[in-house]
């Protein structure tokens, strides 16, 4: 009996040691984990929000549609203004079924012509024979994309070939009141556009001379930005600086392969940029602006019949689209209405092809739901675990600890088959980390590198060469601080899109 006596307290004692330890485990399986500190800067809510729409419109449309110029002078008659077909809801239809989340229209570009009937020029559609004057683009292309569910956006020059005014203390005042008449009347803008030409020769009331500006000082931008945070507190300005979003410095829409979301904007204004800085960002700017890749389908921003044969091809949009918001930018195309005021059939139609083209690339995300394993992770907890990269989910990432700024994630895809296409995403509320990356697939048992870069921000695309794996490597070799990966998808892309 003395025995068993010893056996049972020996049980007793293995059983109280591993009940202790699994309590141990369970608890430190179980506790929290402080999220990691903000890199600044960091995106406002109204930048957030900009960078999901990724691809949007602008529309140029003005007196030039019907003098077939670029950049009419000013001394344009209204007159020549004269849609025959005008369908704002046409513009918007077609927008809508291209994939684009909205609409950029120039409200007024250099010319000074007005497309609403502002009471402050005698330079606009009140006096054109449009709807004997009565018609206002800007309505009716306002109440187009609610209908259709897409964001209004307003392009509005500050420079003016037409006004007596520019070049004068009294045409900031002139400005400034056109500026509050179309955020005043017109319901949300999401984006207000400042475009950099700023200054020059133009008719000026008949004065036909060159004026010159500082483009610095002349437009005292602090205050003039105040009435858009005030009228439109959700709408992000555009700029070579910003405040919210930057030119990215070419207008063929193509982002620098490296691309931080940051720069120093008080070293820039509307007119004044240095266009490598705004192509490729700076790694330690102090501010979040990051890069708008404008470019148009034609090779005109307005439109003109001899363009007609021009429209880009689908590959060449697909790869717009790879370089720019593949490249941790945005992608707006400029879409002209011509002299019916409607999309032309041949964009029409390239449109379409452009849509199937974008929907057959991305139709089937390989990763989704499948198992991802890593060298490490913030804590071993749950909420930072590798699981995070496919669940679907925007709100969720894997990170590592404070000081470790590498990491690596291994994709399953549970059978060998063909790929050519990676996306990744950084988490950029927590600011933009990754310095470089590489990715790799195991082919014939050993691991092949297919792609690398340097910066990954909201999204990064990398084609390659089609290769039959198993299994997706990502190793990050170096960030700012630790890295923050919220999402990676995983494609086999038909390669006749890639072809240029």
């Amino acid at each position: 009996m003395g025995q068993y006596k010893i056996y049972i307290v020996v049980a007793r004692k293995i059983f109280f040691t591993v009940s202790v330890l699994l309590v141990i485990s369970f608890v430190s399986c179980s506790r929290e984990v402080d999220p990691p500190a903000p890199v600044m800067p960091v995106p406002s809510p109204r930048q957030l929000a900009w960078q999901h729409l990724e691809f949007y419109a602008f529309t140029h449309f003005t007196v030039n549609t019907f003098t077939d110029k670029e950049w009419g002078y000013g001394d344009e008659s209204p007159k020549v203004f004269n849609p025959s077909d005008l369908d704002c809801g046409q513009w918007a239809r077609v927008i809508k079924a291209a994939g684009m989340k909205g609409i950029i229209v120039t409200a007024k570009h250099h010319d000074g012509f007005c497309l609403w009937p502002s009471k402050y020029t005698e330079h606009s559609v009140k006096n054109s024979p449009w709807k004997d004057g009565k018609g206002d683009v800007l309505k009716d292309l306002s109440e187009a994309c609610k209908a259709e569910g897409l964001k209004f956006g307003v392009y509005l020059s500050p420079w003016d070939r037409n006004s007596a005014l520019y070049g004068t203390p009294e045409y900031i005042t002139y400005y400034r009141n056109q500026l509050k008449e179309i955020l005043s009347n017109y319901g949300p803008v999401f984006e207000v556009w400042f475009d950099g030409a700023n200054g020059g020769t133009g008719y000026y009331g008949g004065a036909r001379e060159k004026r010159t500006i500082d483009r610095k000082t002349y437009y005292d931008w602090p205050d003039t930005r105040k009435i858009v945070r005030e009228l439109q507190p959700d709408a992000v300005m555009f700029s070579d600086a910003g405040p919210d979003v930057r030119w990215v410095g070419n207008e063929r829409g193509i982002a620098g392969e490296t691309n931080w979301s940051m720069i120093n904007k008080d070293e820039f204004a509307p007119g004044v940029a240095k266009t490598d800085v705004l192509n490729h960002g700076l790694e330690n700017g102090r501010d979040w602006v990051p890069a708008e890749c404008d470019v148009s389908i034609r090779p005109g921003w307005f439109y003109h019949k001899s363009q007609d044969d021009k429209v880009k091809s689908v590959n060449q949009l697909v790869d717009i689209y790879m370089k720019s918001i593949g490249r941790n930018g945005s992608f707006l195309l400029n879409v002209p209405p011509d002299r019916t005021g409607r999309i032309n059939e041949h964009d029409v139609q390239r449109l379409k092809e452009f849509r199937k083209a974008l929907d057959e690339i991305f139709a089937r995300n390989l990763a989704a739901g499948k198992r991802v394993s890593a060298d490490s992770w913030r804590g071993k907890s749950d909420t930072y675990a590798p699981a995070n990269l496919t669940d679907g989910k925007e709100d969720t990432y894997w990170c590592n600890d404070d000081d470790v700024k590498q990491g690596v994630l291994t994709i399953d895809l549970d059978k060998r088959q063909e790929v050519n296409l990676v996306l990744l995403q950084e988490y950029i509320p927590l600011g933009q980390r990754v310095k470089k990356f590489r990715v790799e697939v195991l082919a014939d048992g050993n691991w092949q590198e297919v792609a690398s870069g340097t910066t990954i921000g909201y999204k990064r695309i990398l084609h390659f060469t089609p290769v039959r794996t198993d299994k997706i490597r990502i190793t990050i070799e170096d960030a700012r601080a630790c890295p923050l990966i919220n999402n990676v998808e995983i494609y086999k892309a038909p390669e006749k899109y890639f072809e240029l």
